[in-house]
This record gives structure tokens, sequence and C-alpha cells, in this order.
């Protein structure tokens, strides 16, 4: 698909990543930012040891820091309006030939340009120091032998996907910066191992997330010898992002297939190690998802309820009963549409904004006291609504209008265009049925119905 978002990127932004201690030893451009080890990237020891089996090497621990230092660029230096930046990033690695190849540079460059749509230009440096593991090299010893690796956010695909997929076969890697409270059977890499920190983040969008979580699993794979990667997105949120982006806004590859098979070639040419990034859900939406999770022996609704959908840290989620979900932001939309189509009930005080089916927004928000963030929460609930609602339109489209998604897409999955735009336009019918489903269970004065005709606040505004 052709990409309008890489023209004109603003000047370039230099980011040095250095060892502890060593920001004085190394020449750097001049105005570069410095992010140095220990104290702007800073890896738990603790978390970094659950890494430490045989079969680690080098090249992960390089991996590891590469992700640390795309994720601080992406994050320190604001988008311009153009959106597209041009990054110059020097980084220190233990295996330094292994980095200066040129299909490793070449597959690196390809995978975080399709994703972010920013211009990237790395300096690998030697890394002076020790490694900081590698002594111990723990054997990975497993109760039942594993088939996949899975990225595990315990979330509701991920929960459902990883038992569909077979729990007890999957190696499940933690996604996550913040350490949960660990389960019986957790097995090794339960966290991601580092913290960017110590700078002021002026951008959001984070796309770089993407690369982060899948080189995270493939050092998985590779370490436990597993080929397969299993990825839980279902349907709308892998494709929708891609299908519908926001105006000006670059599409939202993290879950797309296009994006996986870069990452597959990237993991081939450093590792040397054949990884297949699988989606087994992808032609399926959530709520399809969940309800075959629940057709699992033994399975039940209180299995995906206590899972966390809403991406929201805002005051406006932190209760005096703890921290709940917002119930209005995309995700908060799509959660309560799939376990509405997956006939999950939840509790009434599941969500801060819980009834959607007054007239006039305001009654609905009247639980959040300051008005700003009422104007916030409108602005996030109905553009996510609206996107739920044009990923069904979708549904109409003839297939000229869908044939260049269905191109990238054949191409990316190895499957014919003919079964590729039959499995398109059965989620996206799939998708339209649910929604129209769950709007109508809103009934007919929902101010969500009004946000469908192009109103932002309630019907009686």
């Amino acid at each position: 698909m052709k990409n309008t978002f890489l023209n004109k990127p603003r000047s370039d932004l230099s980011l040095c990543v250095v060892e502890q201690s060593q920001s004085v030893k190394r020449a750097y451009p001049k105005g570069a930012e410095i992010a140095e080890v220990g104290k702007h990237i800073k890896f738990d020891p603790d978390i970094l040891s659950t890494f430490d089996y045989k079969g680690w090497q080098s090249l992960h621990h390089d991996l590891l820091v590469v992700s640390a230092a795309v994720e601080f660029a992406d994050r320190r230096w604001k988008r311009p309006r153009g959106w597209s930046r041009k990054f110059n990033i020097t980084v220190p690695v233990l295996d330094l030939a292994a980095w200066q190849r040129k299909e490793v540079i070449e597959s690196l460059l390809s995978a975080l340009r399709h994703l972010t749509a920013d211009i990237w230009s790395f300096n690998f440096v030697q890394w002076r120091g020790p490694a900081p593991i590698g002594a111990r090299q723990g054997v990975l010893a497993f109760t039942k032998t594993k088939t996949f690796t899975i990225a595990y956010s315990d979330g509701l695909d991920s929960r459902a996907v990883s038992a569909l997929s077979g729990d007890k076969l999957g190696l499940r890697v933690r996604i996550a910066k913040s350490r949960n409270r660990l389960k019986k059977g957790d097995q090794p890499f339960d966290q991601i191992p580092f913290k960017v920190q110590g700078f002021r983040g002026l951008e959001s969008s984070f796309r770089s997330r993407g690369f982060q979580f899948s080189a995270i699993t493939a050092i998985a794979a590779h370490m436990s010898e597993l080929s397969r990667v299993v990825v839980p997105e279902s349907g709308q949120g892998a494709l929708g992002p891609v299908l519908l982006p926001l105006h000006n806004i670059h599409p939202d590859y993290r879950n797309h297939p296009t994006f996986f098979r870069k990452m597959e070639r990237f993991v081939r040419a450093l590792l040397g190690y054949q990884v297949k990034y699988d989606q087994p859900r992808i032609w399926y939406t959530k709520g399809q998802t969940l309800g075959a999770f629940l057709e699992l022996p033994g399975k039940k609704q209180e299995d995906l309820t206590d899972t966390r959908s809403c991406w929201q840290t805002r005051r406006i989620v932190n209760t005096n009963g703890g921290r709940k979900q917002c119930g209005l932001c995309a995700a908060c939309l799509l959660r309560r549409l799939s376990m509405h189509t997956a006939g999950i009930t939840e509790a009434a005080d599941a969500y801060v904004i819980s009834d959607l089916k007054c007239s006039d927004v305001n009654e609905s928000l009247a639980v959040i006291p300051q008005q700003r963030d009422r104007d916030i929460m409108i602005e996030y609930g109905s553009v996510g609504a609206r996107h739920l609602q044009h990923l069904a339109e979708m549904a109409d489209l003839p297939d000229d209008e869908l044939r260049i998604h269905a191109s990238e897409l054949a191409a990316a999955l190895g499957e014919s265009w003919e079964d590729t735009m039959k499995n398109l336009r059965m989620l996206l019918v799939n998708h339209a049925e649910e929604w129209r489903a769950f709007l109508t269970a809103q009934e007919e004065k929902s101010f969500l119905k009004s946000w469908m005709d192009g109103g932002r606040y309630g019907r009686s505004k």
C-alpha cells in the first residue's frame, strides 16, 4: 500500500546510547541526546535474570538495548504535522560484526520504517563493558513440551487465544513493564526487563512498541527453540487501524501481517533463526474469539470478566474501589461490543461510565467531576464509536474499494487474492452484524446513535 506519510521528515534527531559511566568517554554528535544505560535505560536485574537460561546470546542482549533505544527516540521527540521524523541512533552492542551486516541493517530499517513511518539510521559501536547476564545459564525446563510462544498481556485476546491454541503447549511471554502477581504455573520471560525513563516524553503514539514486543517474543522463541509465535489479536484490532487510519495519522501496523513478515526477515538476518508470527484469529471478530473460548471444556465467563482492556490511566479511572475501566474509550467500546456478542454479562460497576443508554451523554458522564475530563472522554468515545461504525460500513463496499487491502494481505499471508477477499468480507460482515446488535441493545435514544449521525454530544445538544 502506498505510504503517504513518508515525505518531508523534520531535521535529523540524534540519540547516543552509552554504557553506564561512559558518557564522557565517547565522542558523539553535537546536540545529540544522551541515553545512559543504567540511568535512562534501566534494566531490572531480577527481571533480566528470568532470561538468563541456556541459549542466551550476546545478540539477545543487544536486541534488548536496541529496542530500548528505539523506544527512547520514539517517545522523546514529538511528531511534526507531516508525521515522519528522521533519527540517527548510536547504540553500543556486544556482537558488533553481526549488527554491521548489510542484511541486518536493511531488514531492521525496513521493519521500523513500515511500523513508524519514520526514517531511521543506526551507528553501531562496540560495547566496552562485560555482558550483564549470561553467567548463570540455567536450563529451561518445562513440565510439558512447548510448541509455540505467545505475546501475553493477560487481556481478553491473549487469555482466550492462549487457551484456544492449547494453554499448556504455549510459552507465555509477558509484554508488560509492571510486574503482575505471578500465578501458579507462570514461566520465565514474565516481564519486559527494562524501562526507559528520566526524560520528558513528548510523543504518545509509541508505534515502536510493536517492534519491542515482537523482538522480545522472538528472543524467547529462539532460546526455547520454538519457531511459532502466536499473535493473539483478533481481526478488528489487527486490521481495523490499517483499514481505517485516523485523519493525517500513519496507519497502525503493529498487529498487521505485513509488519510481521518484515520482522521475520529481520530476526532471520540477525539471529539466523526462522520464526513465524502466526495470527490464528485474524479473520474472526473479538466477540467470536471470546465465544470460542467459552465453548472450551471448563471455561466460564468469570475467566474473562476479570481482564482489563482500558488503556486509560487518568484520574477518572482511579476510584475509591480501585482502578476501574473507563467504559467509553475505543478499547472499552470494543470490549463491551465483544462481551455482548459472546453473551457475557459484566458487573454493573465494571466501568466508570457504565450507562450507554442515556440520550444525553452528560448524564452518563455525571460521575466524572471535572468538566475537562468529561470533554476528553467525549472526544475519545466519539472517535472510538465512529471507528467501529465506519468499520461496519466497510462491509457494504464493492470489491474494487477493498482490493488494495486484500492484495496487501494476500501477499503477506501467502494466500490467494480470492480467498483473502472472501475472508476480509466475512470479517467485516460479522463485525457489522455485531455492531448493529450492540447498538440495538443500547436502545433507540442512546447517545451512541447520536454520534453515528455526526453529533458529538447528546441528543439534547
